[in-house]
C-alpha cells in the first residue's frame, strides 16, 4: 500500500468513525430503512417503469409503508386509549378471581396466583395503571419518532435506488459479481419475509375480527390487536384470545367464552398458522415474487424469534436480514478459502 493509500484509507475511517458518533442514534432506523427498501425493490422498480419518474416512486411506496407503518399502530392508539379508559375495574377483579378458582388443585400455580394475584396485588395493580399507561406512552413516543425516521430514510433511499445500493457493492471487500449475490440473497430473503408477514398479520386479524364483530365486540380492534400480536412466533395468537376469552367467561357467559377460546386454536392457529400460511407463503414467493431462493422455515421463524427477543418491534426484519447475510457472507468466505 502507497503513502497515498494509506493516508486516504486513514481519513475514510476517520470519516467513518465521525460519521458514526454524529449520527449514532439514527442508525437502527437507517438500518431499518435500507432492508425495508431491500423487501421493496421490485415494487419500486415496478413503479418507476409505470410512473417513469423516480421521485414519484418513492413517494408512492414511502406513502403505502406510512400507511401501513402508522394506520393501524394511529388506530390502536386513539380507539386503545378510549377503551382503556372504560375498563371495567371490577369485571378484571373477576376475571383474575376466577382465573385463581381455575388454578386452585394445582399446586405451583395455585402459590403463584395467591402471590401475584390476590386482592391486595389486584389494588395495587390496579393503582399503578396509570403509571404504567405514561411510560408506555412515553415508549410509544420514542417508537413513532424511530418510525418517522424510517419513513423518512426509506424515501430518499428509495428515490436515490441503484446509486446508493451500488455504491455499497463498491465498498464490500469482494468483486462485483460476489456482492450482487450477496445482496440478491439478502434481499430475496427480506422480500420474503416482509410480504409474510405483512399478508399473516392480515389474514390472522381478519380471521379474529370476524369472530369478535359475530359476538358483538369491536372487530377491527381487535383484529388489529390479534393482527400485532401474531407477528410473535409461538405464542403471538394466545396473548390476545386467552384473556379475552376469561374475560367472556366472568362477564358473558361460558359457552360464549368456549367458543372463542376454540375458534382461535382450531380455525386460527392450527388450520391457518400451520396449514394456510405456509400455503400463502409458498404463492407469494412463487408467483408474486416469482423467487427461485430455497429458505429454511425454522431458520426464519427462529431468526424472527431471536430478532424480536434482542431488538424488539423492528427485529422481525433485522432477524432474518443479519441470518440471511451471516449465510451469503460464509459462502463468499468458503469460496475464497476454496480458492486458496
Amino acid at each position: 500500500m502507497t503513502k497515498t493509500q494509506l493516508m486516504v484509507t486513514a481519513l475514510f475511517v476517520l470519516g467513518l468513525m465521525g460519521a458514526y458518533s454524529v449520527y449514532q442514534p439514527f442508525l437502527l432506523s437507517l438500518t431499518v430503512a435500507i432492508l425495508l427498501s431491500m423487501a421493496t425493490f421490485n415494487l419500486t422498480k415496478h413503479l418507476v417503469d409505470f410512473t417513469g419518474s423516480a421521485k414519484i416512486s418513492a413517494g408512492i411506496s414511502t406513502l403505502l409503508m406510512s400507511l401501513l407503518l402508522f394506520a393501524p399502530i394511529i388506530y390502536l392508539a386513539t380507539i386503545g386509549v378510549g377503551y382503556i379508559s372504560q375498563i371495567d375495574q371490577q369485571g378484571v377483579k373477576d376475571t383474575l378471581a376466577a382465573l385463581r378458582a381455575l388454578v386452585e388443585d394445582i399446586p405451583f400455580l395455585k402459590e403463584v396466583t395467591h402471590q401475584y394475584m390476590s386482592d391486595a396485588r389486584i389494588a395495587e395493580y390496579i393503582k399503578e395503571s396509570t403509571t404504567y399507561i405514561t411510560v408506555a406512552g412515553s415508549t410509544g413516543l420514542g417508537f413513532m419518532k424511530n418510525m418517522l425516521f424510517v419513513v423518512f430514510f426509506y424515501f430518499f433511499i428509495n428515490y436515490y435506488g441503484n446509486r446508493f445500493f451500488d455504491t455499497i457493492l463498491e465498498l464490500l471487500p469482494v468483486s462485483p459479481q460476489k456482492g450482487e449475490r450477496m445482496m440478491k440473497e439478502v434481499s430475496a430473503t427480506m422480500e420474503i419475509v416482509f410480504y409474510s408477514i405483512i399478508v399473516t398479520a392480515i389474514f390472522e386479524g381478519f380471521l379474529f375480527g370476524i369472530m369478535m364483530s359475530f359476538f358483538g365486540f369491536n372487530g377491527v380492534f381487535f383484529g388489529v390487536i390479534y393482527g400485532f400480536a401474531s407477528l410473535i412466533p409461538v405464542i403471538g395468537g394466545v396473548i390476545v384470545w386467552a384473556p379475552v376469552s376469561l374475560y367472556v367467561w366472568t362477564k358473558v357467559d361460558s359457552q360464549t367464552a368456549l367458543l372463542i377460546a376454540s375458534y382461535s386454536v382450531i380455525v386460527i392457529s392450527i388450520i391457518a398458522d400451520t396449514f394456510v400460511k405456509p400455503m400463502i407463503i409458498e404463492i407469494i414467493k412463487r408467483d408474486f415474487l416469482k423467487s427461485t431462493l430455497q429458505i429454511n422455515s425454522i431458520l426464519i421463524f427462529f431468526s424472527i424469534l431471536a430478532g424480536m427477543s434482542t431488538y424488539g418491534f423492528w427485529g422481525m426484519i433485522l432477524g432474518p436480514a443479519i441470518t440471511s447475510f451471516l449465510i451469503a457472507i460464509t459462502k463468499v468466505y468458503l469460496d475464497y478459502s476454496d480458492a486458496g
